[in-house]
């Protein structure tokens, strides 16, 4: 009995290994949230962090991230830079198409936002996007809450990614909660990379969510990160994960992000509250955090539906909306099956966060 006991010891406190791929803009705000959200989780260990362009450029996102993991003390977590721009999207091309096909609501780093939940007794209200200051990729504005001493490692995203699943088979989680660039580049050098992985947890697409959001009340199978860069997403979908979690637009726009939150985690003096506290005032959905806890405790989310999913590559205004499928519907080709996440214990995921945010 003895022995038993004490061989089991290890298995019960081995940790959860995941890698991070983010499009880290900031301070503060939802892609450094959720980024904490693993990295204070006390049964995680984060191999570490990739970085691609979505919500901001790269080279910033990187920054911004460093600065946050010194400010945090979570400095030895390395950081690797991806990919600047989309496979095939472009910023001109879909400057020059919305003419005909119409705007979106949000553009990320080509200059579009930033929008904001107006808090009221009846919930919350989507702000109105306003024009922001663009700039180019390799720029990096000034940074409020100071530069980072840290660096990012010499290896590029994609084979930093191969080589730690390679080194860890069938143990990682890739936690992908930007535009999937990055992973579909992993994939397109090492086909085997998907099926060495423990899974995939990715925030994004968008099945029939129910809001007045004009990003989507119109447009129920648009959302960012998939429309970004589709054709990442399709090669993506596509790879024989042993299994792929999406957080969808459907679930993400239930669980605003409060000042009752806000407040709560500013009570705290650990390093990361202060953070928070400090840089972390915009209101928005918690959609990567959101992932990122529903990895952690699948309990959080409380209705899911099994759909065959793809992404619209086909010019035009639904290119790069969702597209999903039942198993007596689906095409021929190669589509496979992911559990898309529809609605959230909403109390049970803030008491969550909040106490993540708070340790």
């Amino acid at each position: 009995m003895v022995l038993v006991l004490f061989c089991g010891i290890p298995c019960l406190a081995q940790k959860r290994l995941v890698l991070i791929d983010q499009d880290g803009s900031g301070p503060g705000g939802s892609n450094q949230m959720a980024m904490l959200v693993l990295l204070q989780a006390p049964q995680v260990d984060v191999l570490g962090i990739t970085m691609v362009t979505g919500n901001a450029w790269r080279d910033e996102e990187t920054q911004h991230t460093l600065r946050m993991l010194e400010l945090t003390g979570h400095g030895t977590v390395p950081v690797a830079k991806g990919a600047v721009f989309p496979l095939v999207r472009t910023h001109e091309e879909t400057r020059l198409t919305s003419a005909l096909v119409g705007k979106v609501g949000w553009l990320g780093a080509w200059g579009q936002g930033p929008i904001t939940l107006e808090e009221h007794a009846g919930g919350v209200t989507p702000g109105t996007a306003a024009a922001t200051q663009s700039y180019g990729p390799f720029e990096i504005p000034p940074m409020p809450e100071g530069q980072p001493a840290l660096k990012p490692i010499d290896e590029d995203a994609a084979h930093f990614l191969i080589r730690q699943v390679s080194t860890h088979p069938h143990e990682v989680t890739i936690y992908a909660a930007g535009p999937l660039t990055n992973i579909a580049l992993a994939i397109a050098i090492d086909p085997e990379f998907a099926a060495l992985t423990r899974g995939l947890v990715i925030m994004g697409g968008s099945l029939n969510p129910q809001t007045d959001d004009p990003e989507f009340a119109t447009s129920p199978r648009h959302e960012f990160n998939f429309w970004f860069d589709p054709e990442a997403a399709h090669i993506v979908l596509r790879a024989a994960w042993p299994r792929v979690d999406v957080t969808t637009v459907d679930v993400s726009i239930k669980a605003p992000f409060t000042k009752k939150m806000l407040d709560e985690i500013a009570k705290s003096q650990s390093p990361t509250a202060r953070y928070i506290a400090a840089w972390s005032q915009d209101r928005y959905y918690m959609w990567d955090e959101l992932a990122a806890c529903a990895w952690l405790d699948p309990s959080v989310i409380t209705r899911e539906k099994v759909v065959y999913m793809d992404v619209n590559l086909s010019p035009g205004p639904g290119y790069g909306d969702t597209l999903t499928w039942t198993d007596q519907l689906k095409p021929l080709t190669a589509v496979r099956t992911v559990h898309a996440q529809l609605d959230v214990d909403l109390a049970r995921f803030q008491k969550m966060f909040v106490e993540l945010m708070s340790r």
